[in-house]
């Protein structure tokens, strides 16, 4: 089964918020809808449930047209689950009612069986009599995922469904959620403003901005080689260096890195981008520079530097080393940036 939308538009009262999109959700895919808040991912999920009529463009579900300006396909019968971000239970209803509220056209036994695999899949057929005030959140999630894929849909959509959770449970149930998802093997879309949760979970990210995709391909693909500073900044930290572009190489205070193929960058100004673990320091050789503090972040270890800028100004840099490094304040070392973390774009604008 795959979910494809052609160019997709949408308006609020003379407003674009969806300016063109095109998506194709392959079989068994997770595709994470990846940006800022009020940039469109929301509605686009919206539309493809039915929720809102579509004004242009097209959606199709497994080779079907569900909709178009003026076709559209009911809800309830274009075989969408979607997982809310308020999980949207009804507290009147125990876990298990919540589960076959989609199932009614199944004959009770039927339902009963549908409801108690639904469950088993998330691990709460336990809590099957339980009331949803009775759950943690992260059960009342599973919960909403468990209703969402009982009815067996074509597509499983996900609105922020981890966001109203505390960071640590937050990490246990979209690893839980990742493995349901996996199991089911039908497409997923997922709306996150959160690039590390779209990193864990996605097979593909489509980075949004402003109603458009800027970029679509795997986590790796955006987190390595994104298309611009947006993409860059918006995957995880970077360093910001100015650079001088000079026979194929960019130039800065801790050093070159060579042009990737392609860049097309004319000589002059320009700017480098390099992620923190991509800032080394070196036993001997490179740029010299001052530890002004290391700390211990769990799975890593981050030293922030001090560097002369080579106008009289000072650079302030972030370095991520494997945990169980320690550097002392006030400490010299020397810098040198990995090319394969470093990204070179035009100067920024003023």
């Amino acid at each position: 089964m795959t979910l494809r939308l052609s160019g997709i538009r949408h308006a609020y009262g003379g407003r674009d918020v969806i300016r063109g999109v095109d998506l194709h959700v392959r079989p068994g895919e997770i595709l994470c809808l990846l940006g800022p808040s009020g940039d469109g991912k929301t509605t686009l999920l919206r539309l493809v449930a039915g929720l809102e009529p579509l004004q242009a463009g097209r959606i199709e579900l497994g080779g079907v047209v569900v909709g178009e300006p003026g076709r559209e396909v009911p809800p309830e019968q274009r075989h969408v689950g979607f997982v809310f971000q308020d999980y949207a239970l009804f507290p009147h209803l125990t876990v298990a009612g919540n589960v076959a509220f989609g199932l009614s056209r199944l004959p009770r036994g039927e339902r009963g069986r549908a409801v108690a695999e639904a469950l088993a899949r998330v691990g709460l057929d336990a809590y099957a009599e339980a009331y949803p005030h009775m759950l943690s959140g992260g059960q009342q999630q599973r919960v909403a995922v468990a209703r969402a894929l009982a009815p067996r849909p074509q597509v499983v959509l996900l609105d922020e469904a981890f966001a109203s959770l505390d960071a640590r449970l937050r990490e246990q149930v979209r690893d839980d959620t990742l493995h349901v998802l996996q199991s089911a093997g039908i497409p997923a879309m997922v709306v996150t403003h959160d690039a590390e949760e779209a990193m864990f979970l996605a097979d593909r990210i489509a980075l949004m901005r402003q109603g458009r995709v800027v970029q679509l391909g795997p986590p790796e693909e955006l987190y390595l080689a994104p298309i611009d500073p947006f993409v860059a900044t918006f995957l995880g930290e970077v360093n910001r260096l100015p650079a001088l572009v000079r026979a194929g190489r960019a130039e800065t205070a801790i050093g070159a890195v060579p042009l990737r193929p392609g860049t097309g960058l004319a000589e002059g100004p320009a700017e480098l981008l390099l992620r923190p673990e991509g800032l080394r320091i070196l036993a001997e050789g490179g740029t010299p520079a001052e530890v002004q503090a290391c700390r211990l972040l769990g799975a890593t270890t981050l030293v922030h530097l001090a560097v002369a800028d080579g106008t009289g100004g000072t650079l302030h840099l972030h370095a991520r080393l494997p945990p169980g490094v320690h550097l002392s304040r006030g400490q010299g070392v020397t810098v040198a940036p990995d090319p394969e973390r470093a990204f070179v774009f035009p100067p920024a604008a003023p």
